[in-house]
């Protein structure tokens, strides 16, 4: 199974983000009419490994920024001082659901 994931993913990151990003409100409209059906699961795969592939270059550009500018590095926090673990109560704060969306052309 793990042959065939990187198998998968060596695909997904030979294809250009914007190729994929065209196909992005047609998976998202479909994921977003649930019927429960093979083809919306496969729908709602796809939608995510566009998002995946989206994701992995916004962080590739993240660390590439940071190498090519370290002065805009930002020092890790300590456990003490990240905001999960600041003040009494040690209990992690709620996520966030975020919305899926495209960025505005």
């Amino acid at each position: 199974m793990e042959k065939m994931l990187l198998k998968m993913a060596r695909q997904l990151n030979a294809m250009d983000e914007a190729s994929l990003m065209s196909l992005w409100d047609a998976y998202m409209a479909r994921t977003q009419s649930f019927d429960g059906s093979r083809e919306w699961e496969e729908s709602a795969i796809v939608l995510s490994l566009i998002q995946a592939v989206r994701g992995k270059n916004q962080l590739l550009n993240a660390y590439l920024d940071l190498i090519n500018n370290p002065e805009k590095a930002v020092p890790p926090r300590q456990p003490a001082e990240h905001p999960l673990f600041a003040g009494e109560d040690p209990r992690p704060r709620r996520a966030a659901v975020h919305q899926f969306r495209p960025l505005k052309k």
